[in-house]
């Protein structure tokens, strides 16, 4: 356990050092088992993160189970690790690119800008502004992660799942990168063709 937390606490410092999110802004859990999983405590910053940040909460329903009281969040946390047996990590986080483009209308923008998107991640969720912590928040989240691996929350942030938090970083980064070159280039973005982000997403991932 001890070991777990440790990793637990780098990968909270390695998330913020990465520039994804900004004081409290950001949350994250990680699956111990199928019962149980770690959580960042509310309002805690992701960049100072100590073993005292981390409730030990039940995936059936975020409940802590250490006396920690976990991030608001916690039961989307939950939610998705309960659908998502392929899911082991659950970043919430505001980095600036993407959280610009949360806060635009993005139905007609096109992700597929570099291949990591097709083939790391795959088709972009939408999610529609929720209060932050509310129950039609995380009834949202949950429902638009069951297909996808990375969701945008509408004036909000992103939330992206992966099988580690490796994945899960890389993830976010990539997709950062793709939100950086559209706000960089705007409609001289040329998106991937079509039958290349077919061809990418159906690739076994290594």
């Amino acid at each position: 356990m001890e070991n777990i937390e440790t990793q637990f606490v780098e990968a909270c410092h390695k998330a913020a050092d990465a520039g994804l999110l900004v004081c409290s802004s950001g949350n994250l859990s990680w699956r111990l088992d199928r019962q149980h999983m770690l959580v960042t405590r509310t309002r805690c910053w992701l960049s100072e993160v100590t073993p005292a940040d981390i409730a030990i909460c039940t995936i059936a329903d975020g409940t802590s189970l250490n006396g920690v009281r976990p991030t608001v969040e916690a039961s989307f946390h939950a939610g998705i690790l309960r659908n998502r047996p392929d899911v082991n990590v659950v970043l919430h986080y505001q980095s600036p690119n993407a959280t610009a483009l949360a806060c635009c209308d993005i139905s007609h923008l096109d992700f597929n800008l570099t291949p990591e998107i097709p083939y790391y991640i795959g088709p972009i969720a939408h999610v529609p502004f929720e209060q932050p912590g509310s129950i039609e928040l995380a009834s949202a989240v949950i429902a638009a992660l069951s297909e996808h691996n990375l969701a945008i929350l509408q004036n909000h942030g992103q939330v992206v799942v992966a099988a580690d938090f490796p994945h899960a970083l890389q993830n976010a980064l990539f997709f950062e990168m793709a939100c950086g070159i559209i706000l960089k280039l705007g409609d001289k973005a040329i998106p991937l063709p079509p039958t290349a982000v077919a061809d990418l997403y159906n690739t076994t991932k290594v």
